[in-house]
């Protein structure tokens, strides 16, 4: 290539390449629930310094999986272009080694519901410049934490206006074998009761109730993938509008950094598509006055 030529080109792409200013914070945040602090990775996009800041911006909460920590999302996967990208908050609480953020029946100090669905939502909204209502609030997590995502957005239909699932342990019942899975839902066969009950697949109906912005997704060759399957045809078979794909992969950091991307535009979508209504709402109440 002529050097002249070469020199422009390289130029041109730096000029036009997009310019990654995030910024990406360790908070503490306090749980009265646990009478314990757990630290949260939270990514703020280059628009909160650079902007107005009277400006707000929705808030995406990502949820490790067993075994991880609120580092796992920002070390693995591209997440702080997206927050620029899409222009929101992006928060990983730590939610334990094997919480699978619930209120667990069986250990009283297991509070990860409360923890990580409302006293970390009240944190990240009393801290930083959040738009805090339902409609720009988005969950989401892989494997335990797809779980935990979909629960915590069932048991707060109020507080979350859309949530996901990547790679998601949707049905714990087909996880008895995990390492301390016992010790917060208790045991399979004498609590078999609650095991049902916090199957996904069991509180599909839900979904409709709670008008939740729903997409799942998971590799074709995740060892989960059947029972997101299940879920998805329960889904349809209820009329639940969702966003359901499988992609090649399995249950690895190559398939959820790539997978998080579509669930962060989705959620994107689904905050653009609220506020629209939000606003046509409002000039039908103005015309009627």
């Amino acid at each position: 290539m002529n050097p002249v030529r070469a020199f422009w080109l390289i130029l041109t792409l730096l000029v036009t390449a997009p310019a990654w200013a995030y910024e990406s914070r360790v908070v503490t945040i306090p749980s009265a629930a646990m009478h314990e602090s757990f630290e949260a990775t939270v990514v703020l996009p280059d628009q909160y310094a650079r902007r107005n800041t009277a400006n707000r911006f929705p808030v995406i909460y990502l949820l490790h999986g067993s075994g991880g920590d609120y580092t796992d999302w920002a070390t693995n996967s591209p997440i702080g272009k997206l927050a620029d990208r899409y222009h929101v908050i992006l928060v990983m609480p730590d939610g334990g080694h094997e919480s699978w953020y619930i209120d667990s029946p069986v250990n009283p100090r297991s509070r990860y519901e409360t923890y990580v669905g409302t006293e970390v939502v009240a944190y990240v909204d009393a801290h930083f410049r959040t738009l805090a209502t339902k409609e720009a609030r988005a969950i989401t997590g892989l494997s335990m934490g797809g779980f935990g995502a979909l629960h915590i957005a069932l048991g707060r239909p109020d507080e979350f206006g859309a949530a996901g699932s990547i790679s998601g342990a949707v049905d714990p019942r087909g996880s008895e074998d995990e390492p301390g899975i016992e010790q917060v839902f208790g045991d399979p066969a004498r609590d078999a009761g609650f095991w049902n009950s916090e199957a996904i697949v069991e509180n599909a109906r839900s979904f409709d109730d709670a008008h939740i912005a729903l997409t799942i997704d998971c590799g074709v060759n995740d060892s989960l993938v059947q029972s997101n399957r299940m879920l998805h045809e329960r889904l349809v078979e209820l009329g639940v509008p969702h966003d359901y794909a499988e992609r090649p992969g399995g249950h690895t950091w190559t398939y959820w950094s790539n997978a998080v991307q579509y669930q962060v535009l989705f959620f994107a979508s689904a905050f653009r598509h609220a506020r629209m209504a939000s606003t046509a709402a409002g000039n039908l109440t103005s015309a009627a006055s």
